[in-house]
């Protein structure tokens, strides 16, 4: 989890056109913070770990109320319109997003399933309660497949090989032939290609979240997504987790730290 808030935090200065296409930035401003991608990959862990052997309506169930919970726990981070609808409706229902909120909320099913089947079938499930368009499901299932396959010892090749073969990604432009035209883009199938390709081109893991940022669009959320597997990669060091916690109200990581000890628990 600390790869996608981390992502969150260091990118979110530079959405909305403030990316400076380059790799040479500051990864902590004074306006560095968690927003939405953050709460939401707080809050489908919450749910994750507590609803795996509940039947498929009763997880659809748990996870539309922890992701309500949440969302209206932290209502200013910064949602998208459809979304706050959806938290503020008195009968929340998916509503066909292809947007890419759903691959960025995903990625505590990378960690905490013991096969790649049942991570791409809990990933879909957390897309199910909003994002419910075939893109939108896509998205998840590939970031979550990606994490499992990185914590797995998957190599970069197996992971662009399965994405490529599995979701039918087009992963073969470099980041220098996307980022000069690459602009905001909040659909999953534009946001998770590059996501994946910067951690495929990334060198450790702050190159993954400098490389990312650098594509510029909707940055948060693109280096959310691509971090998220650079965590599963390489690890995250002890430095930048120290810098994400002070960044993080107490109720957060008290859910960031049993997912934690439930992972560990894992190895």
């Amino acid at each position: 989890m600390y790869g996608a808030i981390l992502g969150d935090m260091i990118g979110s200065p530079y959405e909305f056109g403030g990316s400076m296409k380059s790799k040479s930035f500051p990864l902590f401003i004074r306006s560095s913070r968690f927003t939405d991608d953050t709460v939401m990959t707080v809050a489908v862990a919450d749910a994750l770990m507590d609803c795996r052997d509940q039947p498929e309506e009763a997880q659809l169930r748990t996870l539309t109320e922890r992701m309500r919970y949440w969302g209206n726990k932290y209502p200013d981070a910064g949602y998208g319109g459809r979304f706050c609808l959806w938290l503020d409706s008195p009968d929340p229902r998916p509503y066909n997003s292809w947007g890419n909120g759903s691959a960025m909320r995903v990625s505590a099913a990378g960690w905490l399933f013991d096969t790649l089947e049942e991570t791409r079938r809990m990933a879909a499930r957390t897309a199910l309660v909003t994002h419910n368009h075939p893109e939108g499901i896509k998205g998840a299932e590939a970031v979550a497949a990606a994490i499992w396959l990185a914590r797995s010892g998957a190599g970069k090749e197996e992971i662009r090989d399965y994405t490529e073969r599995s979701f039918r990604y087009d992963l073969s432009h470099t980041c220098d032939e996307i980022r000069p035209g690459y602009t905001f883009d909040v659909s999953c199938q534009g946001t998770v290609p590059p996501a994946i390709i910067a951690f495929l081109e990334a060198e450790s893991f702050e190159d993954n979240i400098r490389t990312a940022v650098s594509l510029g669009g909707d940055c948060d959320t693109l280096t959310c997504i691509s971090a998220a597997i650079g965590e599963a990669f390489w690890g995250v060091p002890e430095e930048l987790k120290a810098k994400c916690r002070r960044r993080l109200p107490q109720a957060m990581l008290k859910v960031i730290d049993r997912f934690t000890a439930r992972v560990q628990a894992k190895e």
